[in-house]
Formats: structure tokens, C-alpha cells, sequence
């Protein structure tokens, strides 16, 4: 039975007259016929009892109609919200990376991508000068930034990965060439500035204030991206630590990356505005759980950073205070 002629038997048993059917259907009411006698051949029985004066189920009719009307009421609901799906706006995530981290979200990317093909993801450029404006303004949904992140604004979801902490210098530095130094060697030279109004904690994570022994690191020029801070290092004006990362995906001729035996290791997570936590973000830190992420404390997505349920706080060994503190 088509689809049209399941239209037809349900109106007319609805109306009871051929002539309001067909009005309803704008059809002729010789084309409501045909359809009433068509389905009663197929059948084998009359559906309707026709007569000058009026029409009427029989029996058989009745029993039809209480069993097309839901199931044609079904798919006509199906259409109507496939239909209402295929009309909206695709939905959009849009990521904010710094540095290399879209490429080492790889997989997981790939992951949510493969369980929400109809998903835009999108992404824009992060820098450590200002790490979580864009998140803060609403122009991106979260942003995979190194930990620890403590503000009481946003929360942080899993911990994606870390990663050991290098050290820059540049290629015909006194320390170029060595296999490993420690943490107490950037006593002795200057580091890079970072720009911006940033939480000193977050800094230190990977630019350190003190050495393990509680000596000062001295600050040189201010730098705002990564490659003010490789042309900077490559004049040998300063050394810097960096996240393996940049010696992954930077490495140049002119300058080395040491190993650095008693530094912690950098982690990254997986961060967004708590006000805005939307379900596509939780899918993807879900994503990146099922990627070997793991959520920052038991059973998923914690409160605000900084609260008792907040983020987990990044190792601080070989980033003391001053002495005394």
C-alpha cells in the first residue's frame, strides 16, 4: 500500500464522505475512490459501507484504522524531525590550540570526528600571552593549555597528556651539546619575559621563577609567541624551557634542545568557561577520555578550576619559591 493510499483511507475514515475527503487532499473525489477500491481488492473485503446517504467503516475498516493511524502518525513525526534536523544550522566546536597541540589532539580528534561526522570542529590560534581571552570572550568553547590552571572562572575537564620539559639554547652556547643539565643551571643565564598579564603560577609551570635551590632566574627581553622566543634564544641572548613539543615540531640548526634530568613533566589539559560548559565540549573531553585522557578527579568533568573540585595542580618540583617560603 502506498504511502498516498494510506493518506486517502485514513482521511475518508475521518470524514466519512468522499467529497470533504478529496477537499481535504485536493484530489478528486474520483481519485479517493480508486485508492478505497484499490486497498479493498488487496485486502479482500470492504472497508467502507457506501451508500446515497452516508458511509460507514465496516469492522474490518475499523480494525485497519486503529492500526495504520499509529504507524502512519509515526512516520509522518520521523519526516517532520529528520526534516527540522536537515534544516538547522550545523553545529559548530571550535577549539582554541597553542601551539602544537591540534596535532597532538590527533586522534582524539579524529575519534569525535568519526562519532559526530555532522559536527564542524573549527580552531583558533592560542598564544601563551594571553591563554584564556579567547575563552573568556566566547571565541572558542575550550582551549588545551598547560597545567596547572586555577582560575576560578574556568574548569578544567581531563588531563590530555604531558610531556618532559626541554631546555633552549642556542646551538654555540657554553651549555650546547650536553646530554642532560639540571633545573639549577638557569641560575647562571637569563630567561625570556613572557608578555601579558599572566598567572604567575601558570608561568612558572615551564618557566620557573626559582631554581631548585631557591636562586632567582633572571628575566631578559619580553616575548609574546614561540617564535620571538626561538629568535631570541638562537642569538644567544637567553635560554629558555620549553614542553618537547617545540623540539618535536621546531627544531632548527641553530639551536639546541638538552634534556633536562630533574625537571617535572609539562601537563595538558582540556579547559572551558564553567558558565558555557555546552555538551559538544563534554563529548570531546569524552573523545579524549576514550583516548587515554583522564578526567581531573573520578567519575568525569570537575567544578570550577581552584575549587576543592578543581584542577589537578601540576607537579612543582624544580619550581620552589624563594627561600623561605
Amino acid at each position: 500500500m502506498e504511502l498516498r493510499d494510506i493518506e486517502i483511507f485514513l482521511t475518508l475514515a475521518e470524514e466519512l464522505h468522499f467529497g470533504r475527503s478529496a477537499e481535504r487532499l485536493k484530489v478528486s473525489p474520483a481519485r479517493v475512490s480508486q485508492a478505497i477500491k484499490k486497498q479493498e481488492r488487496r485486502i479482500g473485503a470492504q472497508l467502507f459501507e457506501r451508500t446515497s446517504r452516508h458511509v460507514r467503516m465496516t469492522p474490518l475498516g475499523e480494525e485497519l484504522h486503529q492500526r495504520l493511524k499509529p504507524a502512519y502518525e509515526g512516520i509522518q513525526t520521523a519526516m517532520a524531525e529528520v526534516t527540522a534536523i536537515a534544516r538547522r544550522p550545523p553545529a559548530t566546536l571550535t577549539v582554541g590550540v597553542m601551539g602544537a597541540q591540534m596535532h597532538e589532539m590527533r586522534s582524539v580528534l579524529d575519534h569525535f570526528r568519526s562519532r559526530h561526522p555532522a559536527v564542524e570542529l573549527r580552531f583558533r590560534e592560542v598564544f601563551f600571552s594571553d591563554p584564556f581571552g579567547a575563552l573568556r570572550a566566547g571565541e572558542v568553547d575550550t582551549v588545551a593549555a598547560w597545567l596547572p590552571v586555577r582560575e576560578p572562572d574556568l574548569t578544567v575537564g581531563v588531563v590530555l597528556r604531558e610531556e618532559p620539559l626541554r631546555l633552549m639554547v642556542a646551538a654555540d652556547h657554553p651549555l650546547a651539546g650536553q646530554s642532560t643539565v639540571s633545573m639549577e643551571v638557569l641560575g647562571d643565564h637569563k630567561v625570556p619575559s613572557l608578555a601579558g598579564s599572566l598567572p604567575a603560577y601558570w608561568v612558572s609551570a615551564v618557566l620557573p621563577l626559582y631554581t631548585p635551590a631557591g636562586r632567582p632566574i633572571r628575566r631578559g627581553p619580553s616575548v609574546a609567541t614561540f617564535y620571538e622566543v626561538l629568535a631570541l634564544v638562537a642569538t644567544g641572548d637567553v635560554v629558555c624551557t620549553v614542553p618537547d613539543e617545540g623540539r618535536r615540531y621546531h627544531s632548527q640548526p641553530d639551536i639546541d634542545f638538552l634534556a633536562i634530568h630533574d625537571a617535572p613533566p609539562v601537563q595538558w589539559g582540556l579547559i572551558w568557561r564553567t558558565d558555557r560548559a555546552t555538551p559538544l565540549v563534554h563529548t570531546l573531553a569524552e573523545a579524549a577520555t576514550e583516548r587515554g585522557a583522564r578526567w581531573c578527579g573520578s567519575g568525569g568533568p570537575l567544578g570550577p578550576a581552584g575549587s576543592p573540585h578543581g584542577a589537578v595542580a601540576a607537579p612543582t618540583k624544580g619550581a620552589p619559591g624563594p627561600p623561605g617560603q
